[in-house]
């Protein structure tokens, strides 16, 4: 479709549709792999690379689904559908989903879709999304002369670093800091964190954080450079939002989150990303009133630059106890139940929908394994098999269902 999206049409006798919608996008490779990035590997049962598991993987295995009941169709094993199915390939989910924007303006939603990117059992909700921009005013007799960390806004950074005018030699040893001669007086310092999605900051630890923290307390700042350092800790140092003012929860989807995604140095200003998912207890105008009122303070400024509502099925709609019980019946598992989440999926830019796996977070995966949005994300090969057999088995109940 005009390069914005792709799809592949399942033939069904009615005119209402079912849609599974999967992106095709990656987010950068960012640091600190061991394998190649844009390469599968396949090691000890696990296949690495970027979008093994976000989301490519997990595509190919309903589109899989798909094609196992049309190859019954087609050998007359298998009744036609009820409901014709859409495969949605989404190439723009990881940075503003204009894919969806375009599919809007020219198709009708399907009656219900779900996306296979996030987590089994089933998700019926996502928080809402609130992505800001902090910047300062322009910067006088700098300390900092350059600064840098994170790759995208929506992740805990990894890394980050400052040049600053300072002997190096006389700054002091911390733990995740390295310190090193930059010449001419001054010094690089680096932080080492733990990267994570912003969905689960919790997983990590903010290297802007820690070179926030190390500058400050060794004075590597002048006045106006302190106030916005201080700002920046008050936005890294606490995920649930305490530090700024904005911290809630509620019955759905529990405690709001942030972090400070990214830092930068642009001319003469500091420039500070945050992202955010809130619950339904908080609004994004009280959001932005608490940054608003923080960034004031010091002659900075604020801008909201992303902005998504909650979305919520309740958990007892009928399409979302189908996909539960495919969970059940192929996994055994009744432990785990229907859930919200934190990240922010297709199916809350479609009428109704859910997210429904492939990941399960239960289930340890080697240490060399990593995680979406970070360094040698992998899956286990087992664990998409799995996968494939719930959405055959999701695949025949949705269509067993009334669906209007």
């Amino acid at each position: 479709a005009e390069g914005y999206i792709g799809f592949a049409d399942f033939p069904g006798a009615s005119d209402t549709q079912i849609g599974i919608i999967g992106h095709t996008d990656v987010v950068p490779a960012g640091p600190g792999w061991t394998f190649e990035p844009y390469e599968v590997t396949r090691k000890d049962g696990y296949l690495v690379g970027r979008g093994t598991l976000d989301d490519k993987g997990p595509s190919v295995m309903a589109l899989h689904a798909m094609k196992f009941w049309k190859d019954l169709q087609d050998e007359g094993e298998a009744p036609q559908f009820p409901y014709p199915v859409r495969f949605l390939f989404g190439a723009n989910e990881e940075s503003g989903m204009a894919d969806v924007a375009y599919y809007h303006l020219h198709y009708d939603d399907p009656a219900f879709l779900f996306t296979p990117d996030a987590e089994f059992p089933v998700c019926y909700g996502e928080k809402g999304g609130y992505d800001g921009c902090i910047t300062s005013a322009p910067i006088a007799d700098p300390v900092i002369l350059d600064i840098s960390g994170g790759v995208v806004t929506n992740a805990v950074p990894g890394e980050a670093w400052a040049v600053v005018r300072a002997d190096a030699a006389a700054l002091p040893a911390a733990e995740r800091i390295t310190v090193e001669d930059a010449g001419d007086g001054t010094a690089r310092i680096d932080a080492t964190g733990v990267n994570a999605h912003a969905a689960w900051p919790e997983r990590g630890i903010s290297a802007i954080m820690l070179l926030a923290n190390y500058l400050l307390e060794n004075g590597l700042c002048n006045q106006q450079e302190r106030e916005f350092l201080e700002l920046v800790q008050s936005l890294v140092s606490d995920t649930t939002g305490a530090g700024v003012g904005i911290a809630t929860a509620d019955e759905y989807f529990g405690p709001l989150t942030v972090v400070g995604g990214t830092i930068r140095k642009e001319g003469d200003r500091l420039v500070q990303t945050m992202d955010s998912r809130w619950p339904t207890s908080i609004t994004a105008e009280e959001i932005t009133a608490a940054l608003t009122k923080l960034t004031d303070n010091i002659g900075a400024t604020f801008e909201n630059t992303l902005l998504m509502v909650p979305f919520l099925v309740k958990p007892d709609d009928p399409e979302i106890q189908v996909l539960q019980d495919a969970f059940q019946f192929v996994t055994g598992d009744t432990e785990h139940k229907p859930f919200t989440i934190g990240g922010g999926t297709y199916a809350r830019e479609f009428k109704k929908g859910a997210s429904f796996g492939v990941n399960m977070p239960w289930i340890e995966n080697p240490d060399w394994v990593g995680g979406e949005h970070g360094p040698d994300e992998g899956v286990s090969e087992e664990l998409l098999k799995t996968s494939f057999k719930i959405y055959v088995l999701a695949l025949a109940e949705l269509q067993g269902l009334e669906i209007q």
